[in-house]
Formats: structure tokens, sequence, C-alpha cells
């Protein structure tokens, strides 16, 4: 199996800027792959591998053979945070990232040549956390603190500046955000004072909890509800060149996703044999029912939260109303400066074939754990 290989992040405004000046790297379709098979290369926005999307999503349609079954290789890079995953898009590095969708509206406003072409993450997974002998009860009580984020350049940290916003207060000048990474280190920064509060996802906050850190969560306001996390974004002229191949790894990825909601523990087995840097030198009986259950938690951010996963249908759509709501979201955040019309960033059109599979067929290989 091939492992991820690392992009360096770079600066958001100005490396999205020059990107934009440059255009979007070499305009070939993906090269063909050994046996006819035409390789793609996502890059995935965390700088270090763990029980979330290259898991649910990648490592499955890999070993299941989904992915190899529409005549696609798929390869995987490593950028630190969203912005980072952009700018490989952009740059010709990937052909595809499923990034923080805030991001993305923030590079189709500095022309990026960059489009949406599917949901991936649909309920908001973001919260402020504390420790629980903290005084911080609500977003005014940041006034004065320190907040962990991920990185500058993810997801993390446009959400606590909304955060901080609904507090009434300006972020950088009120509030000091972090670096703080995830895992042992975001454990460490919060444990040790180094930050007051952290802004991180559910699935890392299960990590936290489960290495022995609790922590009290500050409530999500209506705000945040139906904005988008996680979209899966194309180079714009890659899919245009083929956009037959993009709607096949939909297919993939979506397949993979369902068999990941229905069967987690074979999924993070899966996630091991391609990634086997997840373990960190640990067996994988030592790290199974941790990793299972962080992996559970980011899947309950991917699928509906409601139904069950033979009722869930299509796969990867994002309704205006969710468009609006996650651009009013993102100006907030001051990711974007103004609403970017629709048809500039996002293309459903490949959507109705990514959802043509046999669901029954998917969930029977998962009750089995194995094609």
């Amino acid at each position: 199996m091939k492992v991820a290989r690392r992009v360096a992040a770079v600066a958001v405004a100005g490396g999205l800027m020059l990107l934009a000046a440059c255009g979007s790297g070499s305009s070939d379709q993906a090269a063909p792959g050994a046996g006819g098979t035409k390789k793609i290369t996502v890059a995935i926005a965390a700088a270090v591998l763990g029980p979330k999307e290259e898991v649910a999503v990648i490592s499955v349609g890999k070993q299941m053979g989904y992915y190899a079954q529409e005549g696609i290789d798929v390869e995987t890079i490593n950028a630190d945070g969203s912005v980072a995953a952009v700018q490989a898009v952009a740059s010709g590095s990937a052909d595809i990232t499923p990034g923080d969708t805030g991001s993305l509206l923030a590079g189709v406003q500095k022309n990026v040549p960059i489009t949406v072409i599917g949901g991936l993450v649909q309920n908001w997974p973001w919260q402020i956390a504390t420790l629980p002998t903290s005084t911080i009860k609500s977003a005014a009580d940041l006034k004065g603190k320190k907040v962990g984020v991920i990185s500058l350049a993810s997801g993390s940290a446009p959400f606590a500046r909304a955060v901080i916003r609904s507090g009434g207060l300006e972020p950088d000048r009120d509030v000091e955000l972090i670096p703080v990474g995830v895992g042992a280190q975001a454990a460490a920064a919060i444990n040790s004072g180094a930050v007051d509060a952290l802004a991180l996802y559910g699935q890392a906050y299960t990590v936290l909890e489960l290495s022995g850190t609790k922590l009290a969560y500050i409530p999500n306001t209506d705000q945040f509800q139906g904005i988008r996390s996680l979209s899966f974004a194309a180079a714009s002229s890659k899919l245009t060149a083929d956009k037959d191949l993009y709607g096949k790894f939909l297919r993939a990825s979506y397949k993979a996703l369902l068999f990941s909601a229905a069967n987690p523990k074979a999924a993070m087995t899966m996630g091991y044999q391609v990634y086997p840097q997840i373990l960190a030198g640990q067996t994988a009986d030592q790290r199974i029912t941790n990793d299972t259950a962080s992996l559970t938690a980011w899947i309950k951010s991917a699928t509906p939260a409601t139904g069950q996963p033979a009722d869930w249908k299509n796969w990867g759509a994002i309704s205006d109303a969710d468009w609006a709501k996650t651009q009013t979201y993102t100006q907030g955040a001051g990711q974007i400066t103004a609403p970017i019309a629709l048809n500039k960033v996002w293309d459903p059109s490949l959507l109705t074939e990514a959802n043509n599979f046999d669901s029954a067929a998917v969930l029977a290989q998962a009750a089995k754990g194995q094609p």
C-alpha cells in the first residue's frame, strides 16, 4: 500500500492569491495507472492520519475494491489544514480534497480554480471545550483567554473566531488563538493550562476523552445548525477534462462511507492495513476499541442524523438552504467577504451517478466485514 506523503502549509491569503494568479497547475486529467486504471491523488486536510475520512472513505474504498471497480487508483497526501489542501488541488499536487467548506469558498472568492462536487461532513462537528473546573461557560467568558486550535490554516480557527464574535468579542484582540494540533498535543495544552479552551471537532474530542482527559463543552448556538464542514472539491480544469472519473470517485467514496457506518470496526481494521502508521507502534488489538469509538464519532458527523443506513439516500447533496447557512457563517468567520453565487462554486451534476449503487449489497458486505 502507498503511504501518505506530506504537503507543507504555506501562508493563507498570500498563498491562495498566488495560486489564483498561477492557475491550477497542470491541465492534464489524472494519469493512467497500472492496468489501465486512472490515478487520483486526494489531499487529506490533516497533518496526522487518524480515524477520520482517510479510514471511513479512502481505506475502505481501497480494501473493499470500490475504487478498483471504478478503474481508479487512489493515492493520498497530507496537508496541514484545509487551506493547504486547497492549494494542493489548485497547484496540481492533488486532484481532489475533502476540505473545509469555508476554505473552499474562500479559495473560489480569490479565483482559485476549484469546484465543490459533493458534500461529506453534513452535521456540524465543531465545539468549544474546557476543563470541567473552568470558569468559562459561554463565549463571552473567553475574553482575555487563550483558545487552542488545530492550526491557523484549519477549519478550527474560523470556527473559534465565529464563537468569539458571538460572545461580543473581537478575535485576536480579546482572545488569542494558539495552534495545538490534536491528540496528545492538544491534551497537553489544555491540561497544562497553556490554553484555556479548545476548538476541535467531535472525533478529536473523543480521542481526548478516551485517553483520560475529561472535558466540558460550551453548547453551540443555533447559528451553527445546517453549516457544512467538509466537502469534496476538485480542480476545475481536471473536472472539465474528465467528469466521469470524478463521478466514479464519489460513488466509490460514498459506498465506503455507507460500509463504514454499518461496520466501523471492520473499517478501522482496514484503516490499519492501508495506513499502518495510525498504530503508532502499538498493535491493532491494543488500539481497536478506542480507535473504533473515535471513528464512530467521525462517521456520525458525515451521515444522516436520523434513520438507518438502509434508508439513507442522496449522498453528497447540499441544499441551497445549507449553502446559505454555510456562506453566512463563513462570512462571519472572516473567510469570505461576501456571498458567492452557487454556480461559481457548486456543481452537483455528478451526484445522480454517484448515488447509482446498490446500498443493500454494500450493507451485506458490511455485515460480513469483507467483500
